[in-house]
């Protein structure tokens, strides 16, 4: 992984992190919570191809930017659904922590 790729996660999961303590949520959830995503990882002991899509599929930027969307749509109309904000916020946390460490995606070979 390129080094701007690592400054570019570190900057995401700093900015999550900070978010996710402004938005009132306790900052110790983040280093114990820190490994849950990577059980996408169990798609390896089916195949190669299995844990790369599974591991892509979990470390990316979209699923927790569309979580977000939804929790801010809801919240707007009244609906303010904490745990997905907490899951969004968490979820950038990860991904960007993995990026910054210089993991990224994985090829299906």
């Amino acid at each position: 992984m390129s080094p701007i790729h690592r400054v570019e996660g570190a900057a995401v999961a700093a900015s999550a992190a900070t978010l996710f303590i402004l938005g009132g949520f306790s900052w110790w959830w983040l280093p114990v919570l820190f490994l849950v995503f990577d059980l996408s990882f169990i798609g390896y002991a089916v195949s190669n191809r299995a844990g790369a899509y599974g591991y892509n599929l979990v470390h990316n930027y979209a699923a927790p930017a569309i979580l977000i969307a939804v929790y801010s749509l809801l919240h707007v109309i009244g609906i303010p659904l904490w745990p997905l904000a907490f899951i969004a916020g968490y979820w950038f946390f990860h991904v960007g922590a993995d990026r910054a460490m210089g993991y990224g995606p994985r090829p299906p070979r």
